[in-house]
């Protein structure tokens, strides 16, 4: 049983993720393509290239070429009214994109980012999105609709491009092609070569035909180095107590106060696109009995959401088991261990974030 704080300063009561049921209409996901709030002021310029990987250096000298020669006119002319001309649209030569290929924290999202931010066309023109999102914009708007969309976009920013289910594979290679056909540049991210993007998980030829028709879109650029998020910073803090979590929830305004079992029972009722609506508001997020995720469905909604409060940049306290401790060895060593190790990096990203909370 945790004993609510009854000092003046914690009169306010602290906001709920699992009151949170958000409705997003469909215009507000084609906004919100744009990088996240982590990454509004990144550029290639702050970009800090570790000496001892020099492929970190290439990939800034090649986006930043790219980016410059995304300038020019659109190939099928530009407008609204472009989707319409698609055959009158020369599909470029070559790879139509680049494809960012690393481990985690070497900087792939901060140079995704920054290549948005530098390509010279409106922001109207420009989207930026994980894959997830991208996903969830088809099911939002339908493919029609998404492909007429996007095709009138100079540039389409693609994050964590990971292919976990052969349907989605057919859903977005088909996409991509029709974009490129249309003239649209792709770049994305991933910790895995385009080629490779299938090893391990599903042997179905089909999937794997889907693979590499997709992979042409792209040329690879590696980018070697070591997590930055641990690079020269301290371990993970510990997980505090129910108490240490509770009184800084009631202590802080606009965090959020939540059992962490029962958080994992609502995020299956919310779907994954409405997750950072979720987290509207929020300056923190308080978790008390943070406990091993149960099975893989509700592990990978726990990744989405990782990724949502990472992006918004939102701590994250919490009592129970340390996040290293979230997914079992059978997770860790399966086909959607890139997922889960990337979570753990965040979160413990975030963890340290919120050590702050404790002390105020």
């Amino acid at each position: 049983m945790v004993t609510v704080p009854t000092s003046p300063i914690t009169e306010a009561v602290p906001l709920s993720l699992c009151a949170r049921e958000p409705h997003v209409p469909a215009d507000r996901l084609v906004a919100e393509m744009v990088p996240p709030p982590r990454f509004d002021s990144v550029r290639f310029e702050t970009y800090v290239p570790d000496p001892n990987q020099p492929s970190q250096t290439e990939a800034v000298k090649v986006l930043g070429d790219f980016a410059a020669g995304l300038g020019t006119a659109h190939p099928a002319g530009g407008g609204k009214r472009r989707w319409f001309a698609r055959k009158a649209a020369a599909a470029p030569a070559g790879p139509r994109g680049v494809y960012l290929d690393g481990g985690y924290g070497v900087g792939k999202t901060h140079l995704l980012a920054s290549l948005w931010h530098a390509t010279p066309a409106d922001p109207s023109l420009k989207a930026f999105g994980t894959f997830v999102e991208l996903t969830n914009l088809v099911g939002a708007l339908g493919f029609q609709q998404t492909v007429r969309t996007l095709s009138g976009h100079r540039l389409l920013c693609i994050d964590e491009f990971e292919l976990d289910d052969p349907g989605d594979t057919v859903l977005v290679s088909t996409l991509l092609g029709r974009l490129v056909d249309a003239g649209v540049a792709l770049a994305a991210t991933s910790n895995t070569l385009p080629g490779k993007l299938g090893e391990g998980r599903f042997a179905a030829a089909d999937f794997l035909r889907e693979i590499q028709g997709l992979s042409a879109h792209f040329r690879p650029l590696r980018i070697d180095g070591e997590d930055y998020r641990h690079r020269g910073l301290p371990e993970a803090p510990p997980p505090y107590s129910d108490e240490q979590v509770t009184k800084a929830a009631y202590a802080t305004k606009d965090a959020s106060l939540d059992d962490f079992p029962n958080l994992l029972e609502h995020l299956a009722k919310v779907h994954p696109s409405r997750y950072g609506a979720m987290t509207d508001g929020l300056r923190a997020v308080c978790l008390t009995d943070v406990r091993p995720v149960p099975d893989q469905s509700t592990a990978l909604r726990l990744v989405v959401l990782a990724d949502r409060l990472y992006d918004r940049e939102v701590p994250v306290l919490a009592s129970g088991l340390p996040f290293d401790k979230l997914f079992s060895d059978e997770m860790l060593n399966g086909g959607y261990r890139k997922k889960y190790f990337r979570a753990i990096s965040r979160l413990t990203a975030l963890a340290r974030d919120a050590k702050a909370l404790v002390a105020q």
